[in-house]
This record gives C-alpha cells, sequence and structure tokens, in this order.
C-alpha cells in the first residue's frame, strides 16, 4: 500500500473524506489482464491504455479489483447508511465477484465523548419534488429554512442533554444512545474498497437525482481517487456522473 493523506471537507466543518492507502496504479490493471497471455508492461504504455478502454467498455471488470482504496469518512448517518448499501451489495454480487470491501465504524456503545451533528443552514433546505415520492426539489423560502435550522437545534440540545443524563446517572453507553437523534448524527468510519467498488459508488451517487448530501460526498471521493488511477476512472465512471 502506499501511504498518503489527503483530505477534503464536506457539507460542513465537520464533515470529510480522507483517502489514506493506495494499493497499485492503472498499469497494475493492465498487467492483471495481460497475465492471462502471461504478459507485462514494466510502463504504462499507450497500449495499455487502449486495453484499460476496452476493459471498461466491455465489462471485463476483474482487473479493476486487483487495486484498493482506502478512505475515513465522517458522515451524517443519513450518508453513512447509503453508502453501507454499497458494502452488502459488492459482497452478494456473485456475477462481479466483487466482495473486496471491509468497512469499520465507530460505535457508541464504546465512544461517549460529546457527539456531533449536521445542522442544515436556513438556505440548504430543499422542497420536497413535485413528481416523485423520493428526491427533493428546490430550495425552500428562507424563512421556513431558518425555522426548521431554529428547531432542529434546539431538537439536539434536548436529545443531547438527555443522553447526557443518562450517561451521567450510570446507565451504560448503549442504551444511552437511544436519546440521541440518528440520522444526523456524524459517524466516522473506514472504507476499504476495490477500484470497480469505488467507481460503481461513484456512478451510482454522483448522479443528478441522487441525495445532495452523498452527491458532495462522492465528489470528494472522486477528487480523491482520480490522482491514483486516471486513466481507470476516466474509462469506469461516466460521463453524466461527473
Amino acid at each position: 500500500m502506499t501511504k498518503i493523506e489527503r483530505k477534503i471537507n464536506v457539507l460542513d466543518d465537520k464533515g470529510y473524506v480522507m483517502i489514506h492507502d493506495v494499493l497499485g496504479t492503472d498499469l497494475t490493471v493492465a498487467n492483471a489482464a495481460r497475465v492471462s497471455y502471461a504478459k507485462k508492461s514494466a510502463t504504462l504504455t499507450d497500449g495499455d491504455k487502449r486495453l484499460i478502454d476496452f476493459l471498461a467498455r466491455e465489462g471485463h471488470t476483474s482487473p479493476f479489483r486487483h487495486v484498493i482504496a482506502q478512505f475515513e469518512f465522517n458522515a451524517p448517518l443519513m450518508v453513512a447508511r447509503q453508502h453501507w448499501k454499497y458494502v452488502v451489495g459488492s459482497s452478494m454480487l456473485e456475477a462481479t465477484g466483487d466482495n473486496m470491501d471491509a468497512w469499520n465504524e465507530s460505535s457508541r456503545r464504546y465512544v461517549t465523548e460529546e457527539p456531533t451533528f449536521y445542522v442544515p443552514q436556513p438556505y440548504e433546505w430543499r422542497s420536497a419534488p413535485e413528481n416523485s415520492k423520493q428526491g427533493s426539489g428546490d430550495i425552500v423560502r428562507f424563512e421556513i429554512g431558518e425555522s426548521a435550522t431554529s428547531a432542529l437545534i434546539q431538537h439536539v440540545d434536548v436529545c443531547i442533554k438527555l443522553y447526557e443524563d443518562a450517561i451521567s446517572s450510570g446507565i451504560c453507553a448503549e442504551q444511552a444512545r437511544l436519546f440521541l437523534p440518528a440520522y444526523g448524527m456524524y459517524v466516522k468510519y473506514y472504507w476499504t474498497a476495490s477500484l470497480q467498488s469505488v467507481c460503481h459508488f461513484l456512478n451510482q451517487r454522483l448522479a443528478h437525482d441522487s441525495q445532495v448530501e452523498i452527491q458532495m460526498y462522492a465528489k470528494a471521493v472522486l477528487e480523491l481517487i482520480k490522482p491514483h488511477f486516471p486513466i481507470s476512472v476516466e474509462k469506469l465512471v461516466s460521463e453524466t456522473s461527473e
């Protein structure tokens, strides 16, 4: 693995994505494919680039599972749980054989420091979409957003007080956390995945109709991963997703 540390803030001063390690390069992808013919390139050539294009275009995905990246996220639970679906899904997709995802998350069973929460600013609240049961529409009027932000802050403050009181009274952390509002609470986790898995996530969550908050995390992942595998990412991530 190549040890690196680069961090991009997301949403506010608490949310972020950090890339820690990568294993392999675009050349690794090409050589993983060429091994079928007992061939190997010492440096990335134009022929290797054409091979990567062919692999991506024709859906020959196994060579992209020989390169790995490790990320650290700090994200609201509503984002983390959407992201988690890709780990579950990749482990069950026998057709692709891609079970090279790992996920480790901080737990409120053990962690008792002050919880943090994502609170949208008054100009960030979105309306319900007109023609869909999910997703969101345009930004609501400022006064509506201002009221929502104020109410959410008050709600979080009350819940944190109840949580801290429970801890102080001797209730165990794994039960005291029931007082915390879940969806906006920040959770920290590590995600280690093959390049194929990362690009599948990007294609899904960079799409214009995905939830805005997870789109922002996906944009950070794209910015962090692309310098390490520029050819492969260009070929695997659709233009409509970027």
